[in-house]
């Protein structure tokens, strides 16, 4: 690990004025992902800003009947809600299926949604990658790419998204909160949160230098059943191969997002409308277009399967 400078932000405006006018500065909060890349040199920030005691760990509920979850609820914590899991019970179960119980104690809201991708090529420092420095190739294509992306993906970048959290607030259609390193103030509506990697994989999401997340606020709760299937490798601490974050309605309408896909988050509103015609004419929509390679096929179908599996349920 390089070394590096560190400070205490004392208000959100200020940590993002700090990180947005000192080269090479970096927020830190839970660290569950930076301090692993810092370990190996993938990332290699000259000043930490710690911007754990702000305040942002709280779980509330707004005006318009929704809930307003601060930037740094644990993981846990935002699981365990009573408020999260009567009303948003997917977000409950799609947290409970990430990582492991000592890493969902540390990691937080805002930087679950940072999370870098766990490509094998990203964290293999002696392998090109255009994610990691942008220019020097793709080696997951034409290389071991069974856990890569199925859709979305570019000539540049063929990796997924990791988060489970992630999955489960594009379906709850949330809102990010922000503060600007000029102090301003913005929501963005997390499908336009995340980005897909086209000729940039490098920029993940939608943030500008210094911009700090304050919260992630969920709508009012919409009903019907809610469903987090993840199909992986290991029973548990392993990333999704396919994964289906499903709200299902009585009269077979409904809502549905992906991991393990995709860049970011999968979602195709128009493959909602014909949920209620099954799981095959729903992932027909959703993955018009896919580009898998011959390694990853199988999760078209994994996908249609495991949305399948989420419908029966609903309908027992």
């Amino acid at each position: 690990m390089k070394a590096f400078s560190y400070e205490r932000a004392h208000s959100p405006a200020e940590a993002a004025a700090i990180v947005g006018r000192t080269q090479g500065a970096r927020f830190i909060a839970g660290g569950t992902n930076l301090l692993d890349l810092m370990k190996l040199q993938i990332e290699t920030p000259t000043h930490l800003v710690d911007v754990n005691h702000l305040g942002l760990d709280r779980i509330e509920a707004t005006p318009e009947g929704g809930l307003r979850i601060g930037a740094l609820v644990r993981n846990t914590d935002l699981a365990a809600d009573k408020r999260v899991r009567k009303d948003y019970a997917l977000l409950s179960r799609a947290l409970v299926a990430g990582a492991s119980g000592q890493l969902r104690n540390k990691a937080t809201t805002a930087g679950n949604l940072l999370q870098r991708t766990r490509c094998p090529y990203f964290y293999d420092t002696n392998q090109p990658c255009n994610k990691r420095k942008p220019g020097s190739g793709c080696a997951a294509i034409g290389g071991v790419n069974r856990g890569m992306a199925v859709i979305g993906a570019s000539e540049a970048c063929i990796a997924t998204h990791p988060s489970d959290m992630a999955i489960a607030m594009r379906a709850l259609d949330a809102v990010v909160e922000t503060v600007r390193a000029d102090g301003a103030t913005r929501s963005i509506p997390i499908a336009e949160f995340h980005t897909l990697p086209g000729d940039t994989p490098n920029v993940e999401n939608s943030l500008a230098a210094g911009e700090l997340i304050t919260a992630v606020t969920l709508p009012r709760p919409v009903g019907g059943t809610h469903i987090y299937h993840k199909v992986r490798d290991r029973a548990s601490y392993a990333f999704a191969l396919v994964s289906v974050g499903a709200i299902l309605q009585k009269d077979g309408s409904g809502r549905v997002a992906f991991g393990g896909v995709a860049h970011k988050p999968w979602r195709v509103e128009a493959a909602e409308a014909a949920l209620a015609q099954g799981a095959k004419a729903a992932a027909a929509i959703a993955f018009a277009g896919a580009k898998p390679t011959e390694q990853n096929k199988f999760k078209l179908v994994l996908a249609e399967r495991t949305l399948a599996a989420a419908i029966a349920e609903a309908r027992a």
